[in-house]
């Protein structure tokens, strides 16, 4: 074989294979605010995810869904000071504390707290399946209002759709968690339990604006 069709063998076996694989939509500019994650935190996380999943990990594997919420607050500072200790949350009472894998600011800056390998406590019923994206305020509205945090909720949602290949309706806002064909909850006070933010009307002009952004 000579060395032209070898490397026109080879261009053919790469496309080929690239084929059906999915495509990488460009990463935002993500900064890397970490909370404590150690070895106690981990161990919560496994003994939750066994009592509420039947998964023998605190690891995340394959992300489904993405969930997006609101923090009810009206600081950056104050939702990563709620995450950061591994206490009991005061709404269930249970280990690891609460935390989510990203959080926007009002600037629009991309934080991120926690390695997308490791499960976070964020939507009862898919922590085992999903990633959380959290948004400073008080209103979803304001947060489509304000071009700087939808552009940037948009781009990240976007760029971790397309790394997963996570589909556009396992997108979904915290208030949909009840609906995701992914909701699993072996504790039967929590299988109906879920939040009011982010709900289907406010998550259908989201899905609208992210399904114009391409992988």
């Amino acid at each position: 074989m000579t060395a032209g069709a070898l490397t026109e063998l080879v261009a053919t076996v790469l496309a080929a294979a690239a084929v059906g694989a999915p495509a990488a939509a460009e990463r935002p500019p993500v900064k890397w605010d970490a909370i404590p994650y150690g070895t106690a935190r981990r161990s919560d996380m496994r003994a939750y995810a066994r009592r509420h999943y039947g998964i023998d990990s605190y690891r995340l594997a394959q992300p489904k869904v993405i969930v997006q919420h609101m923090t009810e607050g009206s600081s950056y500072s104050s939702a990563w000071g709620i995450f950061a200790p591994n206490v009991r949350d005061g709404e269930l009472g249970e280990l690891p504390g609460v935390c989510s894998h990203f959080i926007i600011d009002p600037g629009g800056r991309i934080h991120q707290l926690v390695p997308l390998s490791l499960m976070c406590r964020h939507t009862v019923g898919l922590n085992y399946t999903s990633i959380g994206i959290e948004h400073v305020g008080f209103s979803e509205a304001g947060v489509m209002a304000s071009t700087r945090m939808r552009q940037a909720s948009l781009r990240l949602t976007n760029w971790l759709r397309c790394r997963y290949d996570i589909s556009l309706s396992n997108v979904i806002g915290h208030n949909e968690n009840l609906r995701s064909p992914y909701h699993r909850e072996r504790v039967g006070r929590l299988r109906t339990q879920t939040h009011s933010d982010w709900p289907t009307a406010k998550m259908r002009p989201y899905r609208a604006a992210l399904r114009k952004l391409t992988c």
